[in-house]
């Protein structure tokens, strides 16, 4: 009689298990549709499109950036010249003294000596403060360079609709559909923004570029 009854008892508590289980995932599953259907809610309908353009072509024919690229590469070179100079004109000193320092008596070789120490350090701090004004400019200026891009495409894609559009580098993506290449497309309108810029600012300073060249000379 006990047997039965234990019998029974694990039958029905296996019942409940049962049950609790169904009701434990029946009511997971609801709660998922119901987050699921919450996120999808401001999502905008229709398909979900994304463009992209090809970087290098953007880094090669982009008349502004090469304007830049150009611009930064000739204050490199003003520069370097600067410090060629300074280290040339040291070299020749530290070239005369070693020349001279056996006819120089020892208070004329440690006040030589000491010169040229503080030369050197000024010729290593100039250099460090020349790299550190180039990688400020170049940030600087190759930021203003991305800026525009992101303007361009922000007025591009009223008409478009684009969800993304994404500036492809071999190894940033590792596939891609040409039909959704909108290279041409951006590159064109870049430079015509570009372009439409220059004249304007020309035409408000036409001594802009003449004035600026002559400042560069003079220093």
């Amino acid at each position: 009689m006990n047997k039965n009854v234990l019998v029974g008892f694990n039958i029905v508590l296996l019942i409940l298990v049962g049950v609790l289980f169904y009701l434990h995932f029946s009511t997971t599953q609801k709660k998922q549709e119901t987050v699921a259907v919450k996120a999808g809610s401001n999502a905008p309908a229709g398909a979900f499109k994304i463009a992209y353009f090809e970087m290098d072509s953007i880094e090669n024919n982009y008349e502004y950036l090469k304007d830049v690229k150009n611009q930064l590469k000739a204050k490199e070179n003003q520069l370097t010249a600067q410090l060629s100079t300074l280290k040339n004109r040291y070299m020749e000193k530290v070239n005369r003294f070693q020349q001279e320092a056996q006819t120089m008596t020892q208070e004329r070789q440690g006040a030589m000596q000491q010169d040229l120490m503080q030369e050197q350090k000024v010729i290593q701090n100039k250099e460090q403060a020349v790299g550190a004004e180039l990688q400020d400019e170049s940030l600087r200026r190759l930021q203003n360079v991305n800026k525009t891009i992101e303007d361009f495409l922000k007025e591009y894609n009223k008409d478009k609709g684009y969800s993304y559009i994404l500036g492809y580098q071999p190894g940033t993506i590792y596939y891609k559909d040409s039909t959704f290449d909108v290279t041409d497309d951006v590159l064109k309108g870049l430079n015509e923004r570009y372009k439409k810029k220059s004249l304007q600012t020309t035409d408000q300073n036409p001594s802009f570029f003449t004035s600026n060249f002559l400042k560069t000379s003079k220093k």
